[in-house]
């Protein structure tokens, strides 16, 4: 078993902080990743990780061991760069998350035409309105809207995404056609949350006369996954607010109107995370620039 393999293993350990999480990660088997570490710690005459029943953690020697492994996959994975530059024959597989609207019309459809002009190139595609960790999920590269919290990360803009707040015509009719985010919080309306994991609070930047401004508005409805948002507006139970290619055809058959227009949402960056590393990856970099521009064309 090559020294590589043993190291490239412990690093997804130190990262996922788990034997079977790096094991799955890598797809490998629980007792291959054990035994990896077991022969690295041999080898170098310490350990690595303090094992309990229940946790892993690293040890002193394990922290410095990481900083010099990481060093050595970057270096590798830039030499390995470097001719797969020069030969252009690439080959891999890619780890790619986006959110699912965002995913489901915009990347999943392109990707067939990249694979199609890279063969031994695969796409694992990841779907999720959640926050992702490029580094603890192994991830290469992830489109996103928004802001990101981790300022370690590069970042690729895209385009500022128009964003529209929409409801049904029935919930209209029954509950009135609010005029502003004033409106929205005064007349209880019910707004439509994307909400996941960790979100402390929910508001809605909108534009105002005096500029930009944050609303606290409510409702009994809220989901993590942005199509089921786009499902009840459409069954007529509340206000969502979307970003306008992803609802663009309810827009044009009247199955969604544009609500509270005197107060607009912002736009919201649309952008693709990725970290340096990463970054120097010729698949991944040609990837992301595929995509970048068949999306900016679209939106």
């Amino acid at each position: 078993m090559s020294y590589f393999d043993n190291i490239r293993t412990f690093v997804r350990v130190y990262e996922l902080g788990s034997m079977s999480a790096a094991g799955r990660d890598l797809r490998i088997s629980p007792a291959v990743t054990s035994s990896r570490i077991s022969q690295l710690e041999e080898r170098l005459g310490v350990r690595l990780f303090q094992r309990t029943t229940r946790s892993l953690s690293p040890t002193e020697q394990g922290k410095s061991f990481y900083r010099g492994a990481t060093e050595i996959l970057e270096a590798i994975e830039s030499a390995e760069a470097q001719i797969v530059n020069i030969t252009e024959n690439l080959k891999g597989s890619l780890y790619v998350a986006a959110p699912l609207g965002v995913g489901r019309r915009l990347i999943a459809p392109q990707v067939p035409n990249f694979l199609k002009d890279y063969p031994e190139v695969s796409v694992r595609l990841r779907l999720t309105d959640r926050k992702v960790d490029l580094t603890t999920e192994g991830l290469d590269l992830a489109f996103f809207l928004g802001q990101p919290e981790d300022s370690n990360l590069r970042i690729r803009k895209i385009a500022d995404v128009e964003r529209v707040l929409c409801a049904s015509p029935d919930y209209i009719a029954r509950r009135g056609m609010p005029d502003s985010g004033n409106a929205l919080i005064a007349d209880g309306h019910e707004c439509l949350s994307l909400r996941f994991p960790g979100a402390t609070e929910f508001r809605w930047l909108l534009k105002t006369a005096e500029g930009p401004k944050r609303f606290r508005v409510a409702g009994r409805y809220e989901s993590d996954d942005g199509d089921v948002l786009t499902d009840w507006a459409l069954a007529g139970h509340g206000v969502a607010m979307k970003p306008v290619f992803e609802i663009a055809e309810h827009l044009r058959t009247g199955a969604l109107v544009p609500v509270a227009e005197k107060t607009p949402p912002e736009p919201i960056q649309m952008a693709c995370l990725f970290t340096h590393r990463r970054r120097q990856d010729p698949k991944t970099r040609l990837f992301m620039e595929f995509m970048i521009d068949r999306i900016a064309a679209t939106i």
